[in-house]
């Protein structure tokens, strides 16, 4: 996976030239490029140090981090079902190399968000991160942590924890944050609302997504909500969801999907992603993202382009 994503999201790649290299005893990802790009390889979600060889031996590179947030906004939380925080990072790296660059952070969007890890990452990346989750606990965990966690780092912030009401109806608690990045001075936007993913739409209006990332449910620690009752099917839940999140999604816009493949075989999810007008990837390394959670969970990623 560490392969894939270098040839999938760093820029000059030499065809052909990433492999795995063991070095000193420890295996390492190795390629050409033909111009070094800093940015991208400090946004790899693998990276733990990037060399250049120099002769016979290994030169580090100094890489910018894309914020001055402190990694440890991922990696604190610790609860059942929590998706990978480098995992997440892969997803939110994967989506935005494929969207047009520019200067503006981008919005990405979770309607599957838990307490929040996506949304975070997105933070860390530089971008606004939003989300809709059903269970109102996620949600007032995220919110608890989130205010804690930005008073100790004495970032400058603001977040709210209120009360979300649609035609008098009272639909739970929403949260909304934004920090000041104090390397750029960005202002990043968090914002999560009560409510199924199904409903994901309506909840956020007319408001639009570069990218929505998410890691759907595996039908094991994982459940959706579906006519009143608990549900584990994937198939279910993606066949009713994905057409709305596509719809979230701008033009050129990307969503960044992972599930298990166990209940859901790759050509019936491309199948339901390309009725929807979306464009998947499915050649190269685009492939190779594969692997085994557990006995139970062999997950798999797919990035598709809203055309």
């Amino acid at each position: 996976m560490a392969a894939a994503e270098v040839q999938l999201t760093v820029a000059g790649v030499v065809a052909d030239s990433v492999r795995i290299a063991a070095l000193g005893g420890v295996d390492h990802v190795e390629f050409s490029v033909t111009e070094v790009d800093r940015a991208a390889l400090s946004r790899l979600s693998s990276r733990l140090l990037v060399s250049r060889r120099e002769g016979d031996g290994l030169v580090p590179l100094d890489l910018d981090p894309a914020t001055g947030l402190d990694d440890d906004l991922v990696t604190i939380p610790k609860y059942p079902g929590k998706t990978n925080e480098q995992f997440t990072q892969l997803l939110v790296s994967l989506a935005t190399a494929q969207l047009e660059p520019r200067d503006e952070p981008y919005r990405i969007l979770d309607p599957l968000c838990g307490r929040g890890t996506t949304t975070s990452a997105a933070w860390l990346a530089g971008h606004h991160g939003f989300g809709v989750e059903s269970d109102q606990k996620a949600i007032d965990a995220h919110a608890a942590f989130l205010t804690t966690w930005l008073r100790r780092k004495r970032l400058k912030h603001k977040v709210s924890h209120d009360p979300l009401r649609r035609d008098g109806k009272l639909l739970g608690k929403r949260l909304d944050a934004t920090v000041t990045d104090p390397v750029t001075g960005t202002v990043l936007e968090l914002g999560i609302l009560p409510g199924d993913t199904r409903d994901s739409l309506s909840l956020w209006g007319k408001r639009r997504f570069d990218a929505v990332v998410t890691d759907a449910p595996y039908g094991v620690v994982h459940g959706s909500q579906a006519e009143g009752r608990r549900t584990r099917s994937a198939k279910d839940l993606l066949g009713d969801a994905i057409g709305v999140w596509a719809q979230q999604l701008r033009r050129g816009g990307v969503l960044a999907l992972a599930w298990n493949t166990t209940n859901l075989p790759r050509q019936q999810l491309l199948t339901l992603l390309e009725a929807e007008g979306l464009a998947p990837h499915n050649d190269g390394a685009w492939t190779e993202l594969a692997h085994r959670v557990d006995s139970s969970i062999h997950r798999d990623v797919v990035v598709a382009v809203r055309i």
